[in-house]
């Protein structure tokens, strides 16, 4: 076997065991004690972060950040990954400490020319964006984690009310809009509750283990075409300006009817805790939309366009 072979098959094995002794790679690969030492040696020199226990217990362990065997992709894999990469860099905040342009710059190259030159050009004039968020979340990681264990947290969550602490079992975690949002079971009301990670304040796994009766796709999944609970009748005209506003809405866009003279409307059903957030979003949009129902918006916009009034009322 060559000494290139032995190293990459040896790289295979320590990344395969957390702990092992010399004498258990010396028989794994039929080769002398002296020689097995020497070859661990050497994969610490390439960057495998080994380190050695003394002892008559003692050996070889591989740290977490332990480095993956070296992996071979053809040229549209390796585009592929890189243009993947490219739609987290807009992210402030990753689950795993993932450097983003370290990682690029490594596959960028180790790319043919030509595919450097085509990934230039592409990198130019396309972009995964979603706004870059200043608020931090720093606990992604620990999410997920729980999640696979599918463990209890405690939580300090900042809602509108104010600071609340939460027993929940996370499903998993999911990003949108330049967010992250983890639902959960809420222990104290046995519910799915969405939660947006940059408001945890505080994050505590606890040894308790909650099996949700929901994964994370199945979650996602059922919140297309979900049934409020408590349905309301949304339905709004909109002029050319609001149809192209509500277009950019994912929560409206399906909804919207249009006619032959640039106009339109939303008829819907929203659940009645929404009603706040919806008379918020059409109060934006001023003389572009018009909410006929429900009532209850109708006349938040109403108390919203007074306060605005009396804001600008010198």
């Amino acid at each position: 076997m060559s000494k290139t072979k032995m190293l990459f098959d040896l790289i295979l094995y320590v990344n395969a065991r957390r702990q092992f002794t010399a004498q258990d790679v010396a028989t794994e690969f039929q080769i002398s004690l002296r020689t097995a030492h020497r070859y661990l040696s050497e994969l610490g020199e390439m960057g495998v972060p080994l380190y050695t226990e003394p002892g008559r217990s003692g050996g070889y362990r591989v740290l977490n950040n332990r480095v993956l065997p070296p992996v071979l992709f053809d040229e549209n894999e390796a585009f592929a990954i890189f243009f993947a990469f490219q739609s987290l860099k807009h992210y402030r905040s990753l689950p795993f400490d993932i450097d983003i342009e370290s990682v690029s710059r490594k596959l960028y190259a180790g790319l043919p020319l030509d595919t450097r030159k085509r990934i230039d050009r592409l990198d130019a004039v396309l972009s995964f964006w979603n706004k870059k968020r200043t608020v931090p979340s720093p606990y992604l990681k620990e999410i997920i984690e729980a999640a696979a264990e599918k463990q209890v947290v405690y939580i300090e969550y900042r809602s509108k009310t104010g600071l609340t602490s939460r027993e929940a079992a996370p499903i998993g975690i999911y990003a949108y809009g330049g967010f992250w949002y983890m639902p959960a079971f809420d222990i104290a009301h046995n519910t799915v509750k969405l939660f947006r990670t940059d408001r945890i304040a505080a994050f505590n796994r606890s040894e308790r283990t909650y099996s949700p009766s929901v994964t994370l796709n199945d979650w996602l999944l059922s919140r297309t075409g979900q049934e409020p609970e408590t349905p309301v009748r949304l339905y709004v005209e909109l002029t050319g300006e609001g149809i192209r506003q509500c277009r950019s809405e994912p929560w409206l866009e399906p909804d919207i009817v249009t006619d032959d003279q640039g106009r339109g409307h939303i008829d819907t059903v929203i659940d009645r805790t929404e009603i706040e957030f919806v008379s918020h979003y059409f109060f934006r949009l001023g003389t572009a939309a018009k909410v006929i129902e429900p009532r209850e918006a109708v006349s938040r916009i109403r108390v919203l366009s007074r306060e605005l009034l009396k804001h600008y009322n010198y």
